[in-house]
């Protein structure tokens, strides 16, 4: 038996929520050294404002340390200035065209702090997965009274739509706890 496209479609809007709370908690400072960090960070280069990993390579090859590669040597000073005014709180040191990026400790006061936003993050994609949950079961009431499902159909489909819900929840869930256990853990 095939998926009704209705739930296929709302399995991939939830799976687009869950995968954008991922994104946003990924540019979370931890105390440890990702790559993701500086996703966020856009430099000023070739007359346009491009992406960081659009002129270097970034890696992290101690807990502590980022390192940024800049492909072209003109961008070196306009990097350096783009990831010391993000809000991110870091002091980028430029080494030729390498620019070492090292990752300050977090007070406990930040660590809290940022466990409020990921929270915050996460309540937001709860939200969507529910908004998406409405959409859905509005269509579906709208086909049966189209008459394109019969009323069973209609209540089989809306306990598969709260169960996908509820999965998508639970999923966000898991991420919150596992980012909140990363940014406390010292």
């Amino acid at each position: 038996m095939t998926e009704d496209p209705t739930i296929t479609d709302l399995r991939r809007r939830m799976d687009a929520a869950h995968e954008v709370l991922r994104k946003e908690l990924s540019g979370l400072r931890t105390g440890r050294a990702s790559v993701g960090l500086l996703d966020p960070v856009h430099v000023d280069a070739y007359g346009n404002s491009v992406s960081l990993k659009e002129v270097g390579s970034i890696s992290a090859p101690e807990p502590r340390m980022l390192l940024v590669n800049i492909w072209d040597k003109g961008n070196v000073k306009a990097a350096e200035k783009a990831i010391r005014e993000a809000p991110l709180g870091l002091n980028p040191q430029v080494d030729g065209q390498t620019i070492r990026v090292p990752i300050p400790a977090l007070s406990e006061e930040r660590r809290k702090e940022l466990t409020r936003v990921a929270a915050k993050y996460a309540e937001e994609a709860r939200v969507s997965v529910r908004n998406v949950r409405r959409d859905g079961i509005d269509a579906l009431k709208k086909r049966e009274k189209a008459h394109q499902i019969t009323e069973d159909q209609l209540r089989r489909l809306e306990r598969e739509v709260q169960g996908l819900t509820d999965a998508e929840i639970r999923k966000i869930d898991a991420t919150l706890a596992q980012k909140d256990k990363e940014i406390l853990q010292v």
